[in-house]
């Protein structure tokens, strides 16, 4: 926005000159990329300080067990010092214990712990960074999804401009969205009556950024901590092989039980992740085809007889064929996971039920009931969360990932749920798909 004064009968007048479109739309981009740039950094220092804290808790949880082990007591932890010696001719480190004399109390070699951790916290660091990666465009689509209303702005400024505005009102208005912080709880305030309605655009669109952040930090965290369990796990396993496993073969076969059921359990949280990140990121493509629905659902219940022999599994067919437009693996896997929660809290023998059908003149419904544990309604409000898991159900094994998959699967479909359940009688889970 440039000033120009002319003169006129004596009298100076200013006359406001708006930029083009063009430095209007270069505008947009700049604020675009720079809370973009501040959005990877933040991720990035997030991913940094948890990796490392997940290392320095790991190699203090390692310390303090061997040093417990060895000492069977607390009392080492008095008048006792502590150091890490690398041997570089033998390329080996060595955890040393001594007390005040300095007469060696402890001398282990810790080489293959730091490496392993060192290479577990670098594979989760890989991991954030691919997830980063993946979401960067994403996010940038986001972003300028959700700053479309300041673009709509200055799309309109020929409108603003037959408003009484002044300079000073256009410079108020772009100082204040200049200065916009949205990773702070703050929000504008102009004071004044003409600017009233782009200043609660402007807070609405400031309050959706930072819920979207929050979100995004808190996957993040949520990764980290789920990320966390299998892998000290493994390495307790792993400490206990070395110590007494190579000669008790009831300790071996326990501890590599345990380690592959883990390992199986972090390779499906990755999975897990992975399909999130392309999906946030656009990078999973949905092939929507001609489906016969009732087909597929005789499919899946003639599947869970074989995967799932606990439960009796009852099918109501609709009757008739229902086509519709979807992608059938896709769609798939998302009643499988309806079905997997319905097995999982359960009880074995009790009964799940399966149907589909019309649920009106331009919709279909499939359906999931079980007779299992149930949710509470505040429950029922979140289920969708990722990494969402209600206190009942943490003593069940499972991601909180599973239902999250589900929902982006139905929204890609321009479907939606409807959810019935009562604690101790059972859920009902209905998926609403249009009739393409």
């Amino acid at each position: 926005m440039k000033k120009a004064t002319t003169k006129s009968g004596g009298r100076s007048k200013t006359v406001i000159k708006r930029a083009p479109y063009g430095d209007q739309s270069r505008r947009m981009t700049s604020i675009t990329r720079k809370l973009q740039i501040r959005l990877v950094r933040r991720k990035l220092g997030i991913y940094l300080f948890s990796d490392l804290l997940l290392f320095l808790l790991a190699s203090a949880a390692f310390f303090f067990g061997l040093e417990y082990s060895h000492f069977s007591s607390l009392s080492f932890l008095r008048d006792t010092g502590r150091t890490l010696t690398i041997d570089r001719g033998v390329n080996q480190i060595w955890y040393i214990v001594t007390d005040k004399s300095g007469a060696v109390l402890l001398e282990k070699d810790v080489t293959l712990f730091l490496i392993g951790a060192g290479v577990t916290v670098a594979s989760i660091l890989l991991l954030q960074l691919l997830s980063l990666l993946l979401g960067y465009f994403g996010e940038n689509r986001q972003i300028r999804r959700i700053l479309s209303p300041i673009n709509e702005i200055a799309l309109r400024a020929d409108e603003l401009s037959r408003l009484s505005f002044t300079e000073d009102k256009y410079q108020l208005l772009e100082d204040a969205i200049e200065h916009i912080r949205p990773g702070e709880s703050q929000t504008l305030s102009f004071q004044d009556s003409d600017l009233v309605g782009v200043e609660a655009a402007i807070n609405n669109l400031l309050v959706r950024m930072r819920d979207s952040y929050r979100q995004q930090a808190r996957f993040v965290n949520d990764a980290s901590h789920e990320l966390r369990t299998p892998i000290a796990v493994i390495q307790g396993y792993a400490n206990m092989l070395d110590r007494w496993g190579k000669e008790d073969e009831k300790i071996l076969d326990e501890s590599i039980s345990a380690i592959r059921n883990e390992a199986d359990h972090m390779n499906h949280l990755v999975e897990q992740l992975l399909f999130l990140a392309r999906g946030d990121s656009g990078k999973t493509s949905v092939n929507l085809e001609e489906t016969d629905l009732s087909a597929m659902m005789q499919e899946v219940y003639e599947e869970s007889f074989m995967i799932d022999e606990g439960h009796p599994y009852r099918y109501h067919p609709s009757g008739e064929q229902l086509v519709i437009r979807a992608d059938a693996a896709l769609l798939k896997q998302a009643v499988r996971i309806l079905i997997d929660n319905a097995s999982k809290y359960t009880k074995a023998g009790d009964e799940i039920l399966l149907e589909c059908g019309r649920s009106g003149e331009n919709e279909v419904y499939i359906q999931v009931q079980d007779s299992g544990i149930g949710m509470e309604e505040a429950d029922v409000k979140q289920m969708f969360e990722r990494f969402y898991r209600s206190d009942e159900v943490r003593s069940y094994q499972g991601t909180g990932l599973g239902l999250s998959i589900a929902k982006w699967i139905i929204d890609k479909h321009r479907g939606h749920f409807e959810i019935l359940s009562r604690t101790g009688l059972g859920t009902r889970i209905r998926i609403i798909l249009p009739i393409q």
